[in-house]
Formats: C-alpha cells, structure tokens, sequence
C-alpha cells in the first residue's frame, strides 16, 4: 500500500470513527428521549440515527478493502468497493426514508379517522435541537474531509449525517406544534416527517446515482475531459489528442488517450513527453490517477514516406 493510500485510509478511518461515536451517543439520547417524552416521531428519529452507525461500519469496512493496491485479480486496484459502498449507504437511506414514510402516514391516519396522538414531553423537543445541531456540524466536518481526500463514500455518509439532521427538524416542527399549539395541531408531526421522508428519497436517488455511473464506466464529465486534453497538449511537441476514454474508479480516474508526434522522432523522446504527460496529469488529478498513452507519427509524416 503507497504512503498516500495509507494517509487516506487513516483519515477516512479518523472521520468514520468520530461519526460513530457521535452517532452512537446522540442514538442513546434521542431513544430515551423518545420514551420518556411520548414521542414516537423522536423514537423514529433514534432508529434513523442508529442507521447511521451502520453506515459508519460500511465505509470503515470498504476503506480498507479500496485502499489495497493492485493484484493480479485486481489490475485496476480495488476503487470500485468504495462505489460498492455508496450504493449500499444510498440504499440504507432510501429504506430509512421508507420508514419514516411509513410511520408518517400511519400517524396521519389515525388523526384523519379522529383519533389524537399524544402530546410530547419537553425532553422530546430539546432532543430534536440538540440532534440538528449536533448532525449538522458532523455533516460540514464530514463532507470537507469526504471531499479533501476524494472519498465517495465518506461524502456519501456525510448526506447520511444531514439526512438526519434534516429528519430532526422535522421532527422538532412536529413536536413544538404539537407542544406549543394544542390537539388539532399534533397531525404537524407526521406531516413534517413526511416532508422529510421525500428529502431522505432525493439525497439517495442522486447518490446511488452516482455510484451506478461509476459502476456503468461513465466517462468523466466533459469540462473535466477538456482539462484533460489541455493538459495533455500543453507542450507543442505533442499533437492532435484523441480517442479520449475517461472514468473514474473510486477516488482515482483513469484516463486513456491517443497523441501524435512528429514521426522522425526518436523513441526515446516521445518517452520523455509521455511520461512528462502522465507527471502533469498526476500533478493536476491526484497521484493515483492511472494513465495510458498510445503515440502516433503525425499523419503528414506518414503520407511523406
């Protein structure tokens, strides 16, 4: 494993790690919040915060398989169990946003067929604030770090983190309606979770988006492919970049490219522009960028033999 796969793994670990313990105390409170409080929405809210603790498990889990080097089953290395990873935690909220759904209408029902949800407790709503503050500071932390060290699936987690601090918020508009506003008000709470449950549905539907384009070797986006290409012909001796295929795996790309060079010249100078090249472009995407470059004689020299 190279020093910088090892400095990733590290601080993904470092991250995951803090989130979990973060996870499992604020789980623990909302739980007992929940109960002592009489507010199922609040026992919803701990379930989703246990959620993430197995989500913490997951990307500590495909951090240290993604970080292994190449092998001989694995001549790519082992990025792509990193995009195994979001898809997995994108599931996870998908099905967190199905319960909170499911909870949300049962709820409403019962207020529509004239029955009366109970009032919650003061515990429940001071619970509800400390768990959007709490999550919204994991998520910033968590996202900085996920994108500092290219890591999809620590971003992933961090949606996972503001997915929670979203679903509190809608969990502390339920219980101070419900609190401050009397019985007819007390349908706020499931209304509000509701809402919520179609923001969880949006994060995951982009993530596990992402992860299948990933998977399904979709090339790079187009401005990153033209930095590419400037980058690649940045020195004049190189010509004509062409038959560009890009994609990422995992936290790395990989970029394969055809260039042109004037064809008297020497092998071992067109070896010194190539691996001048793949220097720049290490420098521009990351050491772990994996590149390979075809060259071709110009065309016109061709033509003059």
């Amino acid at each position: 494993m190279s020093g910088e796969a090892e400095i990733r793994k590290k601080k993904i670990y470092r991250v995951t790690f803090i989130g979990f313990a973060v996870n499992l105390l604020l789980a623990g409170i909302k739980l007992a919040a929940g109960i002592l409080g009489r507010s199922g929405a609040m026992v919803a809210d701990a379930v989703h915060s246990f959620s993430d603790m197995a989500t913490d498990v997951v990307v500590i889990a495909f951090a240290k398989i993604s970080a292994k080097p190449k092998d001989e089953g694995h001549d790519y290395g082992h990025g792509k169990y990193e995009t195994l990873a979001t898809i997995i935690i994108s599931l996870a909220l998908a099905a967190v946003g199905t319960g909170i759904l499911v909870n949300s209408i049962g709820a409403i029902r019962v207020v529509v067929d004239g029955g009366l949800l109970p009032r919650p407790g003061t515990v429940a709503l001071l619970a509800a604030a400390v768990s959007i503050v709490v999550k919204e500071i994991l998520y910033r932390y968590t996202v900085r770090e996920g994108r500092r060290v290219s890591s999809p699936s620590m971003i992933a987690n961090a949606w996972h983190h503001r997915s929670d601090a979203l679903s509190s918020l809608g969990t502390l508009a339920g219980i101070g309606c419900a609190y401050f506003l009397g019985d007819k008000w007390r349908i706020a709470d499931p209304i509000a979770a509701l809402v919520v449950a179609v923001f969880i549905f949006k994060i995951a539907f982009d993530l596990i988006r992402t992860g299948l384009d990933e998977l399904l070797e979709r090339s790079l986006p187009e401005d990153v492919e033209e930095e590419i290409l400037r980058v690649v012909a940045a020195n004049p001796e190189v010509r004509e970049p062409h038959n560009l295929r890009t994609r990422r795996i995992g936290a790395s790309i990989a970029v394969e490219v055809h260039v042109r060079v004037d064809g008297a010249m020497s092998v071992c100078r067109s070896h010194e522009l190539t691996v001048d090249i793949e220097r720049r472009l290490r420098a521009r995407f990351g050491e772990g960028t994996m590149i390979a470059i075809h060259v071709e004689p110009l065309k016109a020299a061709c033509r003059a033999e």
